[in-house]
């Protein structure tokens, strides 16, 4: 199976384990060099965000994109942004992606260029942030997720991942992968805010269908604007809206359920069940259709969209408290690399044995750092290109 993915990091090296029971790719100079070469041990080609930022900072439409957005009056005050970004605007490609990514501050933005005669600026600590860091840049599955043909670039709910989108936008519109490349734009970034949508919610299902969790990070209306604009292009039949909890602890649908193979889920057992809507194609191009199914109804729901008398959803057998800490651990997020085949965090044991022991195939990687922001496999990974 070829699969392209977007993940964060720098080099990879190889080191893979047996099959049919947890297969383990060893850890190289970082968890997130074993994670990112259990997907290359089964084909995949993993692609680096932070090779293709540099290798679009160096188109001039991208960087003054980028900058223009990053260093606005409102944020940084009328008499410090042009400055601030003529200082960036000096360094190479490379030096701005690092920047771009870890934050730098008054002091480090202070030995580039010229010191701003600003309020702003001046009465900023020497170690304070003139931009912030991006440690969620990690999860890659957020700010753009691709949905059959085409991608959503996403606009996000907390004001501190906005940057992320921005450079996205970038990334989509200008870097050579993608500028010639024939695919449609579900969802068009910050613009689009406060209909927030995060990748994390949207889950692609197959048959036409889409997965959708309406989290604390997406809304309703971002639902409706991403249906339609699926239906119009006809790259999608029908999305199945699922209403989630509004809390920190079930923050993505792929938090609680992701899918393993083809109808087969796993799920949080304290997910439970929840409301769902079936998002269908109406009447006109400016409808839809929305059908209302109660609680008890919601795995029926998803098994219709795939055209299923009904599916496989695996619940791991465990007191609520252990529950609950693999939740919080991730132990519902896997990705699944192919039909079957899913990586998954190693500290999750009983998560992972009870896939297994239900022909799941697990690829574990050490997850004990790469977990500390609160997200798994899944959220780690962009997908952009599979086989059918």
């Amino acid at each position: 199976m070829t699969i392209a993915s977007i993940v964060v990091d720098n080099e990879i090296t190889f080191l893979a384990g047996s099959k049919r029971a947890f297969t383990r790719v060893a850890a190289g100079a970082t968890p997130h060099d074993a994670f990112a070469e259990a997907l290359r041990s089964r084909g995949v080609v993993v692609h680096y965000y932070s090779d293709l930022l540099a290798q679009t900072l160096d188109i001039p439409e991208a960087r003054g994109y980028v900058l223009d957005r990053l260093f606005d009056l409102r944020w940084h005050g009328p008499l410090a942004a042009a400055t601030l970004r003529a200082s960036m605007d000096g360094l190479s490609s490379a030096e701005l992606a690092r920047y771009l990514a870890g934050g730098i501050t008054k002091r480090e933005i202070a030995e580039l260029g010229p010191v701003p005669k600003s309020i702003a600026f001046h009465s900023l600590d020497p170690d304070g942030f003139v931009l912030a860091p991006l440690p969620n840049l990690l999860y890659q599955r957020d700010t753009s997720c691709w949905i059959y043909g085409g991608v959503s670039i996403n606009a996000m709910r907390r004001p501190a991942r906005i940057p992320e989108t921005i450079s996205d936008e970038a990334i989509y519109r200008w870097h050579p992968m993608f500028a010639d490349a024939e695919f449609d734009v579900w969802y068009h970034g910050a613009e689009a805010a406060p209909a927030t949508v995060e990748g994390g919610d949207v889950l692609v299902i197959g048959n036409g269908a889409v997965l959708v969790g309406m989290s604390e990070r997406t809304t309703p209306q971002a639902v409706e604007m991403l249906a339609s604009r699926l239906f119009a292009a006809g790259s999608a039949r029908c999305l199945i809206a699922i209403d989630m909890p509004k809390a920190r602890a079930f923050m993505h649908l792929d938090t609680l359920l992701t899918m393993a193979d083809y109808g087969v889920f796993t799920k949080y057992a304290g997910m439970g069940m929840l409301p769902s809507y079936t998002v269908e194609p109406g009447a006109t191009a400016s409808e839809l259709k929305v059908t209302d199914h109660p609680p008890e109804d919601m795995h029926r729901a998803i098994a219709a969209a795939l055209d299923r008398p009904e599916i496989t959803v695996l619940t791991t057998v465990q007191d609520v408290h252990s529950a609950s800490r693999e939740q919080w651990d991730d132990g519902c997020n896997v990705l699944a690399v192919e039909p079957g085949v899913v990586v998954a965090y190693e500290r999750n044991v009983t998560t992972n044995t009870y896939l297994l022991d239900h022909g799941i195939e697990v690829i574990t990687v050490p997850g004990s750092e790469l977990g500390r922001g609160r997200g798994g496999p899944r959220c780690m990974s962009c997908p952009i290109e599979r086989d059918a």
